[in-house]
Parts: C-alpha cells; structure tokens; sequence
C-alpha cells in the first residue's frame, strides 16, 4: 500500500476529443510511480488517482470514431487535485456549442482548490468558460488568430509551450496551466508531475515513457512566466546561462565578456528584449525556483536560500516578499501541493 493518498486527477472526456491525448494524459499519470518500479522490481506505489469525467457519466466518442466510456459524472465531482482538458478533435466552434453544459463545470472546480490544464484547442473550452480573461495563455498556433479574435480578453502567448496562471480571484486558490499541443503535450504532463511529485519521480516518468524531457526540465517550469518572445539569440544565450547556474555567484560584467559584449550594451539589449535589466532577471529567475521548491514540500528557509543562489537569507526573504506579497512560509503554507 502507498504510504500517501495519491492525487485525484479528472480528465474531460467529450464528444469530439482527440483520442490520442485522451489516452495519452490517462497512461502518463496512471503509470507515474508504476511503471519505474516495475522495471526496477519495487514495489508500485501509484501517484495518481486518474479518472475520465463526462457528462452524464456517458461513452465518449473521440474525433477519431474511438468511443472511450467514462469512469464518472463530471457532475458528481466535487473536487479534485487536477482537472485536465484534453485537445478538441473536431470542429472547435461545434465541439463547443454541443458541449456548453460543461461549462459551468469548470467554473464550479476552477472555484476549488483545483489547478486547470488544457492542451491544444482545449484552451478554447477554459476561455469560453471566463477563466483565461486578462491571464496569459497559450494554444496551437494554427488556432491562434482564430482564438485571439474570439477572446480578446486573454493574453495569447502563442510562441510558448506551456503557460502558467495564478488565479487572483479569491474564489481561485488553483493555478491554470495551457500547452501549445504536439510534443508540448508531455511538456505539460512532465512539469504537473513535478509539481505534485518532485522532480526525481516527473524524471523517472520521462525515462519510462522515453519522452524528451528537455523542455520539460525544471528550467521551463521555472521560468515559464519570465519569456518573452524575442529575436535576440544572444540574449537567448545569457538567459539560458543564467537559467542553468542560478545557483551559482553571476555578475553582469561576467556574462557581458561571455558573449563579447560591454555591460551597458548588456543591459540596453536585455531590457528591449526581456523589459528587465539582467541582474533583475537573475533575482526573478532565483525567485521562481524558490517558489517552486515551496510549493513542492517542506524546505527550509536557510536551505532554499542557499538552493538558489543566496548566502544572505534576510536578503534573500526581503526579495521574496517584494516578489510576491508574502513571506517564504506564507507562500509554502497557500501553495505547497504535497500538503494536500
């Protein structure tokens, strides 16, 4: 028996569904802690409880013809860790209009403590359901013209493979996640999974199911609200660099010699690119690690100040709290997902 409740995870099923990414969410979380331990032969401890919600409780027929009966009535759901949904398969405006009873059901678990994820065109369901107005986001970007006309309200980040929203209203305490779709989908799948499970067990999952985790690292999920779109590859560069040794003393005149550059040109060109300074954008990027641990488990204050690159731990709460309002402990005790 697992020594921990396993994460209830729901995923969407409707009529028009991609298939592929249907199964495909309900094998990633089903076999996350199984199909490690098999191949090492311990012992299998599920980290997720994994079912497929539908209206009514009723069989889905996919885009591809595949009907697929789900586990339960998204009506008789009244919480969960993660409601996931899944790429629209048909006709976005169709799939939509025949569906439109599902509606009110991801207002009614956005307004839990449950964190919303959609891949591809099902972004499409959370905006017309109210929930990406004024948030960032993200969808194919074969659908991106199409969206942004038919939700001006949401900002449309369609060169990102995974977008992450907090929720400011006070009725939300979940986050809301988007991926562009394609590969983005394991993308999204590998970083949830490190969410709730560290990073050891999303890294376990990506060797099992052999997916490139490379996006999917701990870098993306960090700093996935910190991207801008931008031309710039060396200013790519610096960023990269200062994503991968966070944790390690960077100056700017450093990084300005690494690529052949004065500071000052350092700091014009980071600025018109990522509208902030680079020293500012290492302590942003330090922050969003620190937020990360703290909502992965119980950490220390002196152990996550040294974690991302901070030797003075007063210094390193005051940037926390000008950041994000709260105290490292606050943080922990709003956001940690283990202490569910």
């Amino acid at each position: 028996m697992p020594y921990f409740k396993p994460f209830n995870v729901i995923i969407l099923g409707f009529d028009g569904v991609l298939g592929s990414v249907l199964a495909g969410a309900l094998d990633l979380f089903s076999f996350t802690g199984v199909s490690w331990q098999r191949f090492l032969d311990e012992e299998v401890e599920p980290r997720f409880k994994v079912q497929i919600a539908s209206l009514g409780g009723g069989d889905i027929r996919c885009s591809n013809r595949l009907m697929v009966r789900a586990h339960c009535d998204i009506q008789d759901v009244t919480e969960c860790d993660l409601l996931l949904v899944p790429t629209i398969g048909d006709s976005i405006d169709k799939v939509l209009k025949q569906n439109s009873e599902l509606l009110p059901h991801l207002v009614r678990l956005a307004n839990t403590k449950a964190d919303i994820a959609s891949n591809c065109s099902g972004a499409f369901f959370l905006a017309k359901a109210g929930l990406l107005d004024h948030k960032i986001a993200t969808t194919h970007w074969g659908y991106a013209n199409k969206f942004k006309a038919d939700f001006p309200l949401v900002d449309l980040q369609e060169n990102q493979f995974v977008t992450h929203s907090r929720s400011e209203s006070t009725n939300q305490s979940g986050n809301i996640f988007c991926a562009a779709g394609g590969s983005a989908f394991y993308d999204l799948g590998l970083l949830l999974i490190e969410r709730y499970c560290g990073r050891e067990i999303s890294t376990q999952v990506a060797k099992t199911q052999i997916i490139d985790s490379k996006r999917g690292s701990q870098n993306s999920y960090t700093n996935v609200t910190l991207h801008k779109p931008h031309s710039d590859h060396l200013i790519k560069q610096v960023q990269e660099y200062i994503e991968e040794n966070f944790q390690h003393s960077l100056q700017v005149s450093s990084l300005a010699a690494m690529v052949n550059i004065t500071p000052r040109t350092l700091n014009r060109r980071f600025q018109s690119c990522v509208a902030m300074r680079p020293i500012e954008y290492i302590q942003a990027v330090r922050i969003e690690q620190a937020k990360r641990l703290l909502e992965l488990g119980d950490v220390s204050i002196k152990s996550l100040a040294d974690q991302v690159g901070y030797d003075d731990i007063s210094s390193f709460t005051r940037l926390f709290k000008r950041a994000t309002e709260l105290t490292p402990k606050e943080y922990q005790d709003k956001f940690s997902r283990l202490a569910i």
